[in-house]
């Protein structure tokens, strides 16, 4: 009953109910958290920052959501202007923090999605401490974790996934992941609705990434089927151990 309903519903709707879903099943926002949202001007984050403010009244938890954007020294696609009017629009207040991603770089290393998440990430665990804020969160999506999930498995022979909730031991901060029941299709769908999709951007190094090729291979077995993508997330949690939430990591 439940699935033929979000089939039939808006697509905002669709993301309300499914973020609403993951918070409260993965217990991924508790009453008094301070959420730094990580927003990139892409999609996802958007449509994140805009599910968690719509549905404060639905989780009946008060929680404070600010969001920072890292410009960088290689991309500056990002409508700063658009996103911080939304965000405000939205009662969440924005900042803008720049990081030399490029000039980190040694000589002779080369730019990649690992050391832009990499520094990124550290931008973000050290706002996020410096302004007292517990958790921070991350706009991926039930495909992103599957892709990494098998990304992990054939190029590391690894079983790890993208964890909805993770825990760090040398940091007062969590990481979560909202989205994680969503498939792109549907943020997609309903960053349309929102009128966000003219004003998203998108990484010039992510369209040329493993990723894409990993996703292309998934779409093929599992004939892009929602539903068996539901269930390979499902299984990801069906064992000892559950691979979408982390205990503690030291990173």
């Amino acid at each position: 009953m439940a699935d033929r309903f979000l089939r039939r519903a808006a697509a905002s709707r669709v993301v309300q109910k499914l973020t609403a879903k993951a918070v409260l099943e993965r217990r991924l926002i508790e009453e008094g958290d301070r959420i730094l949202v990580a927003a990139s001007g892409g999609k996802d984050s958007t449509v994140m920052a805009w599910a968690l403010s719509s549905i404060r009244q639905e989780l009946k938890r008060n929680y404070t959501l600010e969001a920072i954007h890292i410009s960088s020294d290689f991309c500056a696609c990002c409508k700063k202007g658009f996103l911080s009017a939304r965000l405000e629009e939205w009662g969440v207040p924005f900042t803008d923090r720049f990081v030399p991603i490029i000039g980190r770089l040694k000589e002779g290393e080369k730019m990649n999605c690992y050391w832009c998440s990499t520094q990124r990430r550290t931008e973000l665990l050290k706002y996020a401490v410096e302004n007292n804020f517990n958790k921070i969160a991350l706009g991926h999506h039930l495909d992103d974790i599957i892709e990494t999930f098998f990304m992990n498995m054939t190029a590391k022979g690894r079983l790890e996934a993208m964890p909805m909730l993770l825990r760090y031991r040398k940091y007062p901060v969590s990481l979560v992941r909202p989205l994680g029941y969503l498939e792109e299709q549907q943020i997609i769908a309903c960053a349309g609705e929102q009128g966000l999709l003219a004003a998203a951007c998108t990484c010039p190094y992510g369209l040329r990434s493993k990723r894409r090729e990993v996703r292309k291979r998934i779409a093929e077995f599992t004939g892009n089927s929602g539903a068996v993508k539901r269930r390979i997330l499902r299984a990801l949690s069906s064992g000892e151990q559950d691979l979408l939430t982390s205990p503690g990591t030291g990173g």
